[in-house]
């Protein structure tokens, strides 16, 4: 269309016209006042034959429900943000150049779906498009409604802006902005008689309309500042004090306590019922207090702050043993509000509609990396460094998916240690590229990647932070708490007929607990089995000495980073920590110095032995899972920190709680068949991990040892590469059971350790094995309560470690080598490397049989036979 007209030439004369790519809103007191002007537009494009579209998604009655030309698109805004842009998105993009629409009172969107700060940003991604597709919008507007997290980007983004006022049983209109126009009487108050609109000039009768209805205050006023999502807190707060008082029923504190959960925690049910029992609308109040920015919090910050009021009801007792938290919540809206001022908002979208293009999503990173907050967000950021001072914080990912039940996100958005030690400039500056970190993650191929597996791409993915204080103390120039860890509900890995899977297991280290839920390809790490903690996987003590960790994560206060350190080299800094309780001397290493005449030196091997013996330690994390347990009604993990005090006694800090996804064991798993020795190509006893199966598989990858051993590193990254190929290949990757087979550790950073591919490239398979065949000292690491091993869990992938000293293990490579190598045919240009992949077609074997792995968790042994 390439004329437009409101369909009332005076109010064309006094807007000199209406011009493509006009944004018009409307400013109401009533809904009745916007009707008049809405229907001269429908009138008039019927008389044009256009075709004019109506975005409805509000509570109130359809300003027009039919008409000539009249599309009506029914949208439902509470189905979250991002779908509700998309779906606007499309029909505008759908419908092509120069065309009219009118949306529904953006007021309506404030009823319980989005913030002001929302409906700001709603109106700048829609207004901005239609301005580009030249084409003419109207959006009516309840006055004084909003607050200046609304009002301010509707007053920038518009072209025109327009103030009705109803009196003297006439309607009035007031420019308030008409962009590149101008006239002497543009900005006057315009009285609608008949078809004119005149200007009104006489200062008794502007006065009197004016006054017609109460007068809020200039926009800028602090009280205009308040937006309707803090005055729900804000009225919850009065409902509090009069609840107290007796003047408020149980029936309507429950009913605000909802709205309030609604608003701030989750929209999931199960979710929202725990939360409904365990908090009180006095809780809700202060979590809203230490909120920066509205929306919700997410689901690590949900997480840890349920898990806490779950026991503080269930096991008061336990409950006191916490380690009082004071962490702060940056909410949803903030992230979407960052996106869409550093013009990163559809470069992000275009990604999640299922495109592959990494280079697109780099260069979004990039964006999200260099952007800028607004000064007042940057503020209300200043007043919390404030408070934490000088300590240090961790900033981490709290997105409203993540740690949900059915989605974890283990490992897949970033998490940054502030060390916090300079001026407030400087610790300003740390955190918020922070932020911008972990805002950028959200655009990781890792992330996109999992949220595509997961069915969960085209959902509502906003990115609240969850910003804590670092558990622990300063201990000469490092600042680390003494020991942290993950504990499981459910023991995935049973290694000993002893253990009850039931009764759970956890994975502790000394020091920070990123090298507890982050693989540590250089070290080693406690696996606990809660109800037999004496037990361990090694099987002598020279194993222990092996296999202990040696490195722990920390802060480095000098240089105000995140590092690791040698155990031994932090130990002369520890005299304020019961350094027994972690460690234990190792006699045969004092005895070879003794004989020697050489001072023993620092002869310490953490092994956790006596926290785990003489102290509470283990049997109150077994009772904190279980109480969890029982009130999520699912498996759960939980991530933890303890630190002892002088007088013997612990705190345990309590950082995050999750459902847990655990596929319970076949019990009708069938017996191994008897099969002879020639049918074997494998037989691993212990290592396995996951419920017992027997598969059918339909593709084996198996990585060369001796050919992949002999490259370089770059070689080897090259080869990760190549395998990420093979298993996101539309003929393998559909629904077909993959077994990988490779020497080291599956997914391990250091390329020198094993083989070095992301979990989004391999989260095709159904099995991954690792051979302990790199190097001598190199032993398969189980890397339960890994980030890595959550994934294995959620993704119904079976692990297993093939031991080659052990007894009764055993491995027939060549048998694999004898069958035709298909790398080729699923990577045309990869012949080079058909020596160090071997890529076998399961249902095309030389002697027509099929290739069957029968894993028994329980009894720790898998089998890989040819039958």
């Amino acid at each position: 269309m390439s004329d437009f007209s409101t369909g009332l030439p005076g109010l064309d004369q006094v807007l000199q016209g209406i011009r493509p790519g006009d944004n018009i809103v409307w400013q109401v007191d009533e809904t009745r006042d916007f009707i008049p002007f809405i229907d001269a537009l429908i009138h008039y494009a019927a008389i044009h034959s256009e075709r004019i579209t109506y975005f409805r998604f509000a509570q109130h009655r359809p300003s027009i429900s039919n008409a000539p030309n009249l599309q009506i698109d029914m949208l439902d805004p509470c189905q979250g943000f991002e779908r509700f842009m998309t779906q606007i998105h499309t029909r505008i993009c759908e419908g092509g150049r120069g065309r009219l629409y009118f949306f529904d009172f953006l007021s309506d969107l404030n009823a319980g779906c989005f913030s002001d700060r929302m409906v700001g940003n709603f109106f700048k991604l829609t207004a901005n498009l239609l301005h580009a597709m030249d084409s003419v919008a109207y959006y009516p507007v309840l006055r004084d409604h909003h607050c200046y997290h609304a009002t301010q980007p509707i007053n920038e983004t518009t072209q025109i802006l327009l103030d009705i006022h109803r009196a003297r049983d006439c309607l009035y209109i007031q420019p308030q902005k008409v962009s590149e126009r101008f006239s002497p009487t543009l900005f006057l108050l315009h009285e609608w008689r008949d078809e004119h609109f005149t200007p009104v000039k006489e200062s008794g009768h502007i006065t009197e309309v004016l006054n017609s209805h109460s007068w809020p205050g200039l926009p800028s006023a602090s009280y205009r500042l308040i937006g309707d999502w803090d005055k729900h807190f804000m009225r919850a707060e009065e409902m509090l004090v009069a609840q107290r008082r007796g003047n408020v029923t149980v029936e309507q504190a429950a009913a605000m306590l909802d709205q309030l959960v609604s608003l701030s925690i989750s929209g999931e049910e199960r979710i929202q019922a725990l939360f409904r029992k365990y908090f009180s609308l006095s809780d809700l109040i202060q979590i809203w207090k230490r909120m920066i920015g509205s929306g919700q919090i997410g689901g690590k910050s949900l997480g840890m702050l349920l898990a806490r009021a779950i026991l503080r009801k269930r096991l008061p007792a336990t409950w006191e043993l916490l380690e009082p938290h004071d962490s702060f919540y940056i909410g949803s809206d903030v992230f979407y509000t960052y996106l869409i001022e550093n013009n990163c908002w559809w470069d992000r979208m275009e990604q999640t509609r299922g495109d592959d293009n990494l280079d697109d999503a780099d260069r979004t990173r990039e964006k999200i990396l260099t952007g800028e907050f607004p000064p007042t967000l940057v503020e209300r950021f200043k007043d919390m460094l404030k408070y934490f001072g000088q300590s240090p914080i961790i900033v981490r990912s709290s997105s409203l998916l993540e740690d949900n039940f059915g989605n974890a996100f283990a490992g897949k958005y970033e998490s940054v240690f502030c060390a916090s030690q300079g001026t407030l400039t400087d610790r300003l500056t740390e955190f918020l590229s922070a932020v911008r970190v972990i805002y950028a993650s959200t655009m990781s191929s890792e992330a996109l990647s999992y949220r595509r597996k997961r069915g969960v791409l085209d959902k509502d993915e906003q990115m609240a932070l969850l910003v804590q204080r670092v558990s622990g103390a300063p201990h000469g120039r490092y600042f680390f708490p003494q020991m942290a860890g993950v504990a499981f509900s459910y023991n995935s890995y049973t290694w000993n007929q002893r253990i009850d899977p039931n009764a759970g297991v956890m994975r502790i280290v000394f020091g920070l607990g990123t090298r507890a839920v982050d693989r540590a390809d250089d070290d080693y790490t406690r696996v606990v089995a809660l109800n037999a903690p004496e037990l361990r996987p090694e099987a002598s003590f020279d194993e222990v000495r092996r296999y202990t960790q040696r490195r722990l994560d920390l802060l480095d206060l000098a240089t105000n980073r995140f590092d690791n350190a040698h155990f031994l080299d932090v130990y002369p800094y520890c005299d304020d920590i019961p350094i027994d309780t972690f460690a234990v001397k190792d006699r045969q290493l004092e005895r070879y110095y003794e004989e020697r005449g050489v001072a023993a030196g620092n002869c310490w091997i953490l092994t956790f032995d006596n926290l785990l013996t003489n102290t509470y330690f283990n049997h109150d994390i077994r009772q904190i899972l279980g109480a969890l347990r029982d009130a999520y009604k699912t498996e759960i993990d939980i991530e933890f920190t303890a630190n002892f005090q002088p007088d013997g006694s612990y705190r345990i800090n309590l950082l995050q709680c999750r459902p847990l996804q655990v596929k319970a064991d076949d019990a009708a798993l069938a017996a191994l068949p008897e099969i002879g020795d020639d049918q074997i190509l494998l037989n691993a006893n212990g290592g396995v991990v996951g419920h017992s199966r027997a598969i059918k598989l339909d593709w084996l990858v198996y990585v060369v040892p001796s050919a992949y051993g002999k490259l370089g590193e770059r070689d080897r990254y090259h080869v990760a590469r190549l395998i990420g190929q093979i298993c996101q290949h539309p003929e393998i990757a559909a629904g077909k059971q993959i077994m990988l087979i490779g020497p080291g550790r599956w997914g391990t950073g250091t390329a020198s350790l094993g083989i070095p591919v992301s979990f989004a490239e391999i989260n095709t398979a159904s099995v991954f094995c690792e051979l302990d065949s790199m190097h001598e000292g190199l032993v398969p690491d189980l890397s339960l309560g890994t980030h890595f091993f959550n994934e294995m869990v959620e993704m119904n992938i079976l692990y297993m470690a093939y031991f080659g000293s052990r007894q009764g293990n055993r491995f027939e490579p060549e048998l694999l080598l004898a069958e035709r190598n298909c790398l080729t045919d699923l990577v045309p240009d990869s012949a080079e490397w058909s020596s160090v992949i071997q890529v076998v077609d399961a249902n095309a074997l030389l002697t027509e049989d099929k290739l069957i792995l029968h894993a028994d968790s329980p009894g720790q042994r898998a089998v890989l036979y040819r039958h």
